[in-house]
């Protein structure tokens, strides 16, 4: 079939608001005619390894178990999930997570709604990145260019910024502030409960626990002016201490005691550019191995070249969990698996009652004792 150019494409589906089923797959084969790709009929008339809703088994939550259907699937690149004009594309892209397993972990995951097309990369050992393109940027041929790539070359995507290397980075920045405030003569308690309070938000934020950026914004809109910075903090502080309004945006109430009043540490500008720096990281990809002695050692002078440099990364800890524990605990298992499958097909096989009664609770002892074994096992993880 003739492709499609960008001009036609945009003027095309600029004012569509049909619904996701109704304009999902003919948007998806108008984007393939655009970029020169077979369709997924085209290249794969069996679905093998590229097709329209590919079934797939959700992960964890709720609905673990269920079946679902992902709109768009090509083995090795990309899962897409459409929805339908101005929708959520939030949801749309955690529906896909939970279908990432089932779908062979494809590198990129797409999530669209039709004006908009935002690529989530879902590589191991690399800091997540989201590439946004709206109807109007399909017009700039090197935008264009890029999105080809999601076809031919899933790791363009790849950030080159490792996860230790963002830990580091933030441990660092952490180190700063910290040194800043014992500067200014501020008690060691104190400090780590402020310090805590903001990397909770930070976290918060990644997590969509605090929603629309609303801490990054407000170090961005106060970036230069320290008083106004601490007063709206402080609004925010008491806002998730009972849950409220900070502005427009609705804020959850916290508890836990973290936010159990609405002190504020004073940061000069300095400080504050340490934490504008601190919320352009990417907080999904900092490894929670260095949180525990993070702030000891932020605090503690005589610790803090030690900061970011002695922590465990979860490579090194699966290096040893792995053939230490975890491969005699799957020999076990299997060596269990095999007993199980023999009393069942013995219980089932069995003709009086009172021998199948035996072997149902000879069953759920070998289950019970291999649940005891695992519970025996202790990890002690010294620093």
């Amino acid at each position: 079939m003739a492709g499609v150019s960008p001009q036609e494409f945009v003027s095309s589906w600029g004012n569509v608001e049909l619904t996701e089923r109704a304009s999902s797959q003919s948007h998806f084969i108008d984007l393939c005619r655009l970029l020169g790709h077979p369709t997924p009929t085209e290249a794969d008339p069996t679905g093998d390894f590229y097709t329209f809703e590919r079934g797939a088994t959700k992960a964890a939550g709720p609905t673990k178990g269920k079946r679902g259907w992902a709109d768009v699937w090509r083995k090795g690149h990309f899962a897409w999930e459409y929805k339908g004009p101005h929708a959520n594309l939030e949801k749309a892209y955690q529906q896909l997570q939970q279908y990432r397993e089932s779908l062979e972990n494809p590198p990129l995951l797409v999530v669209s709604d039709i004006r908009t097309i935002q690529v989530h990369t879902n590589f191991t050992n690399s800091i997540k990145q989201v590439t946004t393109f709206e109807l109007e940027d399909l017009l700039d041929p090197e935008k264009l260019d890029l999105l080809r790539l999601v076809w031919t070359d899933p790791d363009a995507f790849r950030a080159a910024e490792t996860p230790e290397q963002v830990t580091e980075n933030a441990a660092q920045e952490f180190a700063r502030l910290a040194l800043l405030l014992r500067q200014k003569g501020e008690e060691p308690d104190r400090a780590a409960h402020f310090l805590i309070r903001v990397l909770f938000c930070l976290f918060a934020e990644d997590v969509r626990l605090l929603l629309n950026n609303v801490f990054s914004k407000l170090v961005a809109a106060t970036r230069t002016d320290p008083a106004a910075f601490a007063a709206q903090l402080r609004q925010l502080f008491a806002a998730m201490s009972t849950g409220g309004y900070f502005g427009v945006d609705r804020i959850p109430h916290f508890d836990g005691g973290l936010f159990d009043d609405d002190e504020v540490l004073d940061l000069d500008a300095e400080g504050l550019r340490v934490l504008g720096r601190l919320t352009g990281l990417d907080w999904g990809s900092i490894e929670p191995a260095i949180l525990g002695t993070l702030f000891e050692r932020s605090l503690d002078p005589s610790k803090r070249a030690q900061l970011g440099a002695h922590y465990t990364s979860s490579e090194d800890i699966l290096a040893v969990v792995e053939p230490v524990l975890m491969a005699p605990l799957r020999r076990r298992w299997s060596e269990v698996q095999e007993r199980a499958k023999s009393l069942i097909e013995r219980r089932d096989a069995a003709s009086n009652a009172g021998t199948r009664t035996q072997r149902q609770n000879d069953l759920s002892r070998l289950l019970v004792e291999y649940s005891d074994e695992i519970a025996a096992n202790s990890v002690l993880d010294r620093t």
